[in-house]
């Protein structure tokens, strides 16, 4: 049986503004159904583990989906989330892949956390595939390819773009820019149209611009798995 790891943000502060972030919860709830419609054993880790914190906005009328009421209503899922392990108790080399959701949690926790950024370079060095979301794909920041360079240097990637981030008013307040910074580390960064689907894969590795792009993204990560 596919075993596939997501990894969530721990991090719900939202800078010095007083305000909550965490996790995006269509990132997380639309491919956790398309994994789990697919058969794969699902596992759920985070730097602090237990319940991860939701962004509120993420939870709002006008960003719910299907997904996200599916997800409300699955006691087993909840009860899943709930309750994740530490990332200090995961082994890489248990999952034939990884996903991370995003949300603007992960631009300050799994960006700067060893343990994630090892997590990354073990699993694509072992030819596994990874895929990022939105604020997530920032969490490539520190990572580094087995040449010593960063990861993403010369590879098509994408994520929340600048654009985006004015439009929720967050620039100002964000560690950083997650189109910036990809570009920064020398990845071949493109977008698509803000809020519409946009996803890109090079090798192993599979990025998503912003929540819409969550399920494409996740199609996208195992069609990698399944062709292994």
């Amino acid at each position: 049986m596919m075993k596939i790891l997501m990894v969530l943000t721990s991090h719900d502060q939202l800078g010095n503004t007083g305000k909550k972030t965490g996790f995006w919860l269509e990132e997380f709830a639309a491919p956790y159904y398309i994994f789990k419609d697919a058969g794969a054993q699902l596992v759920l880790a985070s730097p602090a583990g237990g319940q991860p914190p939701l962004d509120p906005k993420s939870n709002e009328e006008d960003s719910q989906t299907d997904d996200t009421r599916r997800f409300v209503n699955d006691a087993p899922a909840v009860a899943a989330l709930s309750s994740t392990r530490k990332l200090s108790q995961i082994v890489a080399s248990e999952f034939d892949a990884v996903f991370y959701p995003g949300g603007h949690g992960p631009l300050w926790d799994l960006a700067e956390d060893p343990l994630s950024i090892a997590l990354i370079e073990t699993t694509l060095a072992a030819n596994k595939p990874l895929a990022a979301v939105c604020h997530a794909p920032g969490v490539l920041r520190h990572v580094k390819g087995a040449d010593g360079q960063p990861l993403v240097r010369g590879k098509a990637v994408t994520g929340f773009s600048n654009s985006e981030e004015d439009a929720v008013g967050l620039t100002e307040i964000v560690p950083f820019l997650v189109e910036d910074v990809l570009k920064q580390q020398g990845g071949n960064y493109s977008k698509g149209a803000d809020w519409a689907s946009y996803v890109v894969t090079d090798g192993l590795l599979v990025t998503g611009q912003n929540p819409a792009s969550s399920a494409e993204a996740a199609r996208a990560l195992l069609a990698l798995v399944n062709s292994q």
